[in-house]
Order: structure tokens, then sequence, then C-alpha cells
């Protein structure tokens, strides 16, 4: 019995360890899950930044508390974001920027813009629309313009949420930027 315990107090520690490393790298994907986000309390940027679906209020004071700049949002102004988003995230002392981008927007001008915006800030931001799908999209395609072949650029996307709009990246990508 003795053994036991004196095996489970060595394991212990590992165990925790463990669990902590999976939350954290959980939150420091390059798209995250902003519930595990919000129950880590903590998110780390991959490259500067992160992408995601529409945050909530918990979701942004996070991003805030973790050192994030601004937060680019590529909704239109149609989509209802459930709050009044720009008032929040400025409340919290970041930066709130549009690049709407509908299905129709997803084009190497506004990866570009994109890009510029993501340079233009010296700390991480966060990318967000509904789903992280048009996100990954411009990221697929400014990986292409930063001269990632076709599969990486794609492959960069996916990491970044695209998903459903893959057949319209890869078509882009096929053709001239």
């Amino acid at each position: 019995m003795h053994k036991n315990w004196l095996l489970l107090a060595i394991l212990l520690p590992v165990f925790v360890a463990c669990a902590g490393e999976a939350e954290l790298s959980a939150t420091s994907r390059l798209k995250v899950d902003l519930q595990q986000v919000v129950g880590a309390g903590i998110v780390q940027p991959v490259g500067g930044i992160t992408s995601a679906g529409q945050p909530d209020e918990a979701a942004f004071k996070v991003f805030a508390e973790s050192g994030y700049a601004a937060v680019i949002d590529l909704r239109t102004e149609g989509e209802d974001r459930g709050l009044d988003e720009k008032a929040v995230v400025e409340g919290l002392g970041m930066t709130y920027v549009m690049l709407p981008v509908g299905r129709d927007g997803i084009s190497f001008d506004n990866a570009r813009a994109l890009d510029e915006m993501i340079a233009s800030y010296d700390k991480p931001v966060l990318i967000h629309c509904r789903s992280g799908n048009r996100v990954g999209a411009l990221l697929a395609l400014r990986a292409s313009l930063e001269g990632a072949d076709d599969e990486a650029a794609l492959e960069a996307g996916r990491a970044g949420g695209l998903t459903r709009l893959e057949p319209e990246v890869k078509e882009l990508l096929h053709s001239d930027n």
C-alpha cells in the first residue's frame, strides 16, 4: 500500500503538468476554441495572431488580459455579434478594427489589407469572423503572398479556420494574384 502512495506522489505532479500543457496548447493554436480560452483564462498567439469565431465579452476580456493590442473583425455590418463589440473591445483597452469580408470578399486584396493591419501592431491581434472560416481563407491567401506553395498556403488557412471556403481559396491560388 505504501508503494502505491509513493507512486501516486511521484506521478501526480507529472499528470498535473501534462494537463496544464494540454490546456495551454489548446489556447495557443492559431484558431482557438473560445470556451477553452475563457476556461483557461489565458491565450497565446501564434506568430502574433490568433484566429477565432465570434467572441463574447468574457473571451474579449481574456484577450485583453493576455496582452492583445487589437481585434480585427471580418464580419460585415449586418451580421449580429450579440454585443456592441466596438464598445466592449475599446472598453478593455484594445483597438477595434473592421475589415468587412463577406463570402465574395475573399481576395488577395483583402489578404494584403489584413497583412498591413497585422503588421501595424507590435503586440498580438485577434482576427475573427463568425466561425473562423473567412479568417482562415484570408490567412491562406496571405501565406501565398508570402511565398508559400498552394498546399502550404491551404495548410496555413486550415490552421486558421478554413473549412467551407476552401474551394474558393483553391481557385484563387490557381489564378494570378
